[in-house]
């Protein structure tokens, strides 16, 4: 009686304990709204939104944006919370091999399109919390995204962990003590969270950014990253803090550059989105990274031309009008460009548009920006709610659509104009821009896989054919006469 009277009490006892232990264990490892707000601020900062969601589709995070890469289109995953597609069930050691080695749960592969290689520098605690927004901050959606298909051989995606081996450095960044706090801040968002480095630097032939070379200006199929290095010439060196400061928030700063293509993504999903301190940060270690000068520079970018007034006599000349097109390169800016950029190239006083002199689009010897920024236009939201916007006068242009002469003669003419004379842009040049621009070297391996595997057979069968002639040649040799009889 006595063990049937105790018993129940006993059992009941025993589950309440149970229980407040499993609420205890439950309540650790929810992660806090503290912790979830940072992995919100660290999502932005690394722009995860800009790849992994399509845009107008009003389903953030949950992939299948199309990353034009020189090897082919890499499409983005679905990283929401989602078991049915998604990364829901994803434990943090899984998220952490994708994010840092870039090695999904299922153990295949990542491309670097996703910039593993720049995360892997990332604190474990970020990782952390990044994880906690994006499984508890993010609204899941089902299904799968769209499934990358590479032409062989890169779609083998086992030859990444040679290519890893090669070029991942898989340890995170470690405070400099010599350097200042705002400094150590600034080189983590730069390296690691905002991953500069897989836009702006140079690539070698294997598609990995080139040592020595950080931060050198790279290209971006049509568009152009330019030079961020510490020089006065060819990089950032010329600009204030407060000036690059105003740039990375807003994507323009007048008499200097104004945000267009990719960078202007940047600016609008992820940089405009920092603390005026993390800003300030990332300045202060931009001043520092080892300047990298370009021989053909002889003087900043932003420090070409002066505003013209050239095409000020056309205005209603018989070369401009309703029923005939313009035929001249002067004829093309009036009719395209400026009843915006204003006769003179200056700009409105306001900044909407900017100046065309003293404008780094136009004073860069590299001339991807103005080729691609006439051909595919800007089109890039303001902090203050405003819209900085330029039409694109390519094929699919809802103003005028010019051929690739116009659009060279075009590109010339503002360049004589307002930006660096000497340089010099062909219809050849915008026909490649059109493209996407000029695939590398081991993007052509597919097209002349072909040729060279014809190659090598004939070249075995050609060493087996005289193989086997040497042999029998030996044969014949070795095999004595006949006798006459």
């Amino acid at each position: 009686m006595l063990i049937c009277a105790v018993f129940p009490a006993w059992r009941a006892a025993g589950l309440a304990v149970l229980l407040a232990t499993s609420s205890l264990a439950l309540a650790d490892a929810l992660p806090s709204p503290e912790q979830i707000k940072h992995g919100e601020y660290l999502a932005r900062a690394a722009d995860c939104i800009a790849c992994h969601s399509v845009p107008h589709s009003n389903k953030p995070f949950a992939g299948g944006y199309g990353i034009a890469s020189p090897l082919g289109t890499i499409y983005s995953s679905n990283i929401t919370p989602s078991v049915n597609g998604g990364i829901g069930d994803y434990t943090l050691a899984d998220f952490d091999n994708a994010l840092r080695k870039g090695i999904r749960k299922d153990g295949a592969h990542l491309y670097p399109a996703m910039p593993y290689t720049s995360y892997a520098k990332m604190t474990s605690d970020d990782v952390a919390a990044l994880y906690a927004y994006l499984m508890h901050g993010v609204a899941p959606v089902d299904g799968a995204a769209r499934k990358t298909r590479l032409p062989f051989p890169f779609n083998i995606r086992l030859s990444m962990a040679v290519w890893n081996g090669l070029f991942l450095d898989p340890k995170p960044l470690e405070t400099d003590s010599a350097k200042s706090a705002e400094w150590n801040r600034g080189r983590y968002l730069v390296d690691a969270l905002e991953h500069c480095s897989a836009c702006h630097t140079p690539r070698n032939v294997f598609m990995a950014e080139k040592q020595g070379a950080a931060f050198a200006g790279g290209q971006l199929g049509a568009w152009y990253a330019p030079n961020i290095t510490s020089d006065a010439t060819s990089g950032i060196g010329g600009w204030s803090d407060a000036e690059l400061m105003q740039y990375l928030k807003s994507g323009h700063v007048p008499r200097k550059a104004a945000a267009a293509g990719p960078m202007a993504e940047a600016v609008s999903n992820s940089l405009s989105y920092l603390t005026d301190t993390d800003l300030q940060a990332i300045a202060t270690y931009l001043k520092t990274i080892n300047p990298v000068r370009d021989g053909n520079d002889i003087k900043p970018a932003f420090a070409w031309g002066s505003p013209a007034n050239d095409d000020a006599a056309l205005r209603g000349t018989s070369g401009v009008t309703q029923s005939s097109k313009p035929t001249s390169a002067a004829e093309l800016f009036s009719a395209n460009c400026a009843s915006c950029h204003q006769t003179t190239g200056s700009g409105t006083s306001d900044g909407a548009y900017p100046s065309l002199s003293n404008n780094t689009t136009l004073g860069h010897a590299n001339a991807s920006n103005l080729i691609a920024a006439i051909l595919y236009g800007v089109d890039r939201p303001l902090p203050d709610g405003r819209h900085a916007f330029m039409p694109g006068f390519g094929p699919n242009s809802l103003v005028n659509p010019l051929s690739d002469t116009d659009i060279a003669a075009l590109a010339n003419y503002t360049l004589r104009q307002f930006g660096n004379a000497a340089v010099q842009v062909t219809a050849g040049d915008v026909t490649t821009a059109r493209k996407g621009g000029e695939p590398p070297l081991l993007a052509k391996v597919p097209k002349i896989l072909p040729i060279v595997l014809v190659v090598i057979a004939l070249l075995v069968v050609l060493a087996i054919w005289r193989g086997m002639r040497r042999r029998r040649l030996r044969v014949i040799r070795a095999t004595p006469a006949p006798h006459a009889s």
